[in-house]
């Protein structure tokens, strides 16, 4: 990943723009381009910000299709921002529909199913279970311990995904 103010501030000019094919047209730019530092939050922010079904759809065809590793520690740092919960779905949910491996990062998962609404939790748990053939068992006992100390991990609602959650740490 590189630093370019430039590209950051043509990225943000088009993502302001009204005009759905210049988004379009920008985020095409980005995936021939070598990423840089900051897109990833641009993209966050546009998807928050917009109700333009077109757009979710074109940011979220971004998202998916990211390969590129040195991409995940901007991914995962806005995927802990304060977004609306279609937002943090949707990144999550990138995460594990990229290919993308995390084992490194699944205490972060961790901590955001707990705090985030139904779809985001499941979407978290897709991504721990395809990760966690990677760590160690320590690793895991640390998620389950995160899990099992938070006052959230067995609301009426995500109960039973809590549950099924820790047998896959358990495994």
């Amino acid at each position: 990943m590189i630093k370019s103010e430039k590209k950051y501030k043509e990225l943000a000019v088009a993502l302001k723009n009204n005009n759905i094919q210049v988004v379009v047209e920008a985020i095409n730019k980005l995936r021939e381009e070598e990423p840089f530092e900051g897109a990833i939050g641009l993209l966050a922010k546009f998807y928050d910000s917009t109700d333009d079904k077109t757009a979710h759809k074109i940011v979220e065809g971004f998202f998916n299709d990211i390969k590129d590793k040195s991409l995940k520690p901007e991914i995962i740092s806005e995927i802990q921002r304060k977004w609306k919960g279609r937002t943090v779905s949707m990144l999550v949910a990138s995460c594990w529909q990229s290919g993308l491996q995390y084992p490194d990062y699944l205490s972060d998962f961790a901590k955001v199913f707990l705090k985030g609404d139904f779809a985001t939790s499941i979407e978290c748990m897709t991504v721990i279970e395809e990760s966690v053939h990677q760590c160690n068992r320590e690793t895991r006992d640390e998620i389950i311990r995160i899990i099992n100390d938070s006052p959230l991990s067995y609301s009426n609602e995500k109960e039973m995904i809590t549950k099924e959650l820790i047998q896959i740490l358990e495994r």
